[in-house]
């Protein structure tokens, strides 16, 4: 048998299977569905079998000899018991090959030419003893483009043969009768006799005339091997194979072959372009939340640590004030005129107390505390914001589905889920005691670096109590030269500079102190509940951004199948 193809229809026929091949890659990046799945499965299959020939008949009919006569070699085995006990779709192969498709359906592939463009099922004889397997020849009748119905000369038209030609007749497929062995009959009125049985009967049943052929398969298949013209005439196979062609090669039949899969390719792609483009939108919505939390997250720092800026201000407005007025007590205490007052170490002390330190230990401890309940609290609100504004968002989108969304809602939903309940969990086990204790600690331990070793592990405003009452150790003791007046020319203005200039030095010391040890806490504090935060939602912003990214790529991918398939459907069209 000759090409059906032109090379025109045959650059079609590639191109299309590309194609429907490049749509298959792409969808199965998606959630596509397994009815999807199976239609473009068999559109692809359509093109590998682009025109499927079904031989049905009795065994013993002939069937496998008419089936090895188109393919031109001795391929099939052939008997007078049943050879062929299940079906057999013969397609195509550079080698020999057999594979089981189903536990019901085999597949030969053989380097037959004719094969490049049809694809050949041989099925289990109608009175075959595997009765079962009627059913399933029934599958493919309705894929076929002709049907093959072979007889024999010896026993035309039997029961079985015409029962299973009610099953094809309802199909409404375009049926070939083939009556075989005619080189058994002595004369050709016996054949005449053969031929107008099988046209009687078969055209009451289909209720038209039909095309009856007779053949010789061995005949035809012997000649076909030796090269003899004439014996292959005498087969009269030639009419058959003239006929199959011609009835294949109608250019309305190939263009709906090579329009229909387009057609199926088309309206997938259409499909999922759609789907597509909606999943697009609801992640933007998620890709957009996931920037307001980031954006929000920003803005929360910066607030906070230009916040903090003014709440560290007043520490050191507190620290200063301290110092002013240990200043100026210096100047009123540490004179000539109040040298005898000077002896009395514990009066000193305890004014120095009353009007130099006064409320300074109780004030920082409240305005460090203040601090650091505003930073705890901050960051558990920001925590409860951030928890709010998830539970409210999936509350949003419960009910909005997006046609078959297959895996993608669920995992988009499941991690919303975790997300939302990650940050319950956080929030509802924030210690905040224990957070204040731990800064509060960093704080006085700060602190106490800078007072004596002595004061231990004593409060904030303990050490800086004796922190500022230290300055007073050589102030006190001024009395013990006992000589007044070398006392009032010489020691007591050095003694009042070296005080004012220590108490300097060392609340100037506690301030840098006790003012790095409270940004970092501060910064470690803010850092790592903002950290947390992003631990918390980066499975699902991982999830957002790859699947966005992957659905672009597949959006892309479908607009430019979308439009070869279109110019396919075109060229197919102009043929």
């Amino acid at each position: 048998m000759q090409r059906i193809l032109s090379e025109t229809q045959e650059a079609l026929l590639v191109g299309e299977r590309r194609r429907l091949n490049d749509l298959r890659i792409t969808l199965s990046k998606l959630d596509l569905s397994p009815e999807d799945q199976e239609t473009l499965e068999n559109s692809v299959a359509q093109l590998d079998e682009l025109f499927l020939l079904v031989v049905v008949g009795e065994f013993n009919s002939g069937k496998s000899a008419v089936i090895n006569a188109l393919l031109g070699q001795r391929l099939l085995e052939e008997g007078v018991t049943p050879t062929t006990t299940r079906i057999q779709v013969i397609r195509y192969g550079e080698q020999f090959g057999r594979a089981a498709l189903s536990a019901d359906v085999g597949e030969l592939t053989l380097p037959a030419p004719v094969l490049q463009e049809i694809s050949i099922v041989d099925t289990p004889g109608t009175n075959a003893i595997f009765r079962e397997h009627e059913a399933l020849t029934q599958e493919f009748v309705p894929r076929s483009d002709i049907v093959l119905f072979v007889t024999s000369v010896d026993r035309p038209f039997t029961e079985s043969e015409r029962l299973f030609l009610e099953v094809i007749r309802d199909w409404g497929k375009k049926v070939v009768f083939v009556v075989n062995k005619i080189d058994i009959l002595e004369s050709p009125e016996e054949l005449d006799h053969v031929l107008e049985f099988v046209a009687d009967h078969a055209g009451r049943m289909l209720g038209l005339e039909p095309e009856v052929f007779p053949v010789s398969a061995r005949l035809a298949l012997r000649a076909k091997a030796s090269g003899d013209t004439l014996a292959l005439e005498e087969s009269r196979f030639p009419d058959l194979e003239e006929y199959l062609m011609a009835r294949l090669d109608e250019q309305e039949r190939i263009r709906l072959k090579l329009h229909n899969p387009l057609g199926v390719g088309r309206h997938l792609v259409t499909k999922y372009l759609r789907q597509t483009e909606e999943r697009l939108a609801l992640l933007q919505d998620d890709v957009d939340a996931i920037d307001e939390v980031s954006r929000q997250l920003g803005i929360y720092k910066e607030d906070m640590a230009r916040e903090f800026t003014y709440r560290l201000a007043e520490v050191d407005n507190s620290l200063f004030a301290l110092e002013n007025r240990g200043v100026e007590f210096f100047d009123e205490m540490v004179r000539l005129g109040r040298v005898f007052d000077l002896v009395n170490k514990s009066a000193v002390r305890a004014e120095f107390e009353q009007k130099v330190v006064a409320d300074t230990p109780r004030v920082l401890e409240e305005r460090v505390s203040a601090i650091i309940d505003w930073l705890v609290g901050g960051n558990l609100r920001q925590w409860q914001a951030i928890t709010d504004y998830l539970a409210e968002r999936r509350m949003k989108h419960a009910d909005r589905i997006i046609g078959s969304m297959g895996t993608f809602e669920y995992d988009r939903s499941r991690l919303l889920d975790s997300v939302g309940r990650a940050a319950q969990q956080v929030v509802q086990s924030y210690d905040q005691k224990e957070q204040g204790k731990r800064i509060a600690d960093a704080a006085q331990a700060a602190v106490a670096g800078t007072a004596i070793a002595e004061i231990g592990a004593i409060g904030l405003g303990a050490a800086i109590t004796a922190l500022a009452t230290t300055t007073m150790a050589d102030v006190t003791g001024l009395a013990a030269a006992g000589m007044v007046a070398v006392l009032g020319l010489f020691v007591i203005p050095a003694r009042r500079r070296q005080a004012k200039n220590d108490l300097r030095t060392r609340v100037g010391k506690m301030r840098e102190d006790l003012t790095r040890a409270l940004t970092r806490e501060f910064e470690q504090a803010l850092d790592r509940d903002l950290r947390r935060i992003g631990d918390a939602i980066a499975p699902y912003t991982r999830f957002v951004r790859a699947e966005r990214t992957m659905l672009l790529g597949a959006h892309k991918d479908l607009t430019l199948l979308k439009s070869s398939l279109e110019q396919l459907l075109e060229r197919v069209e102009d043929l």
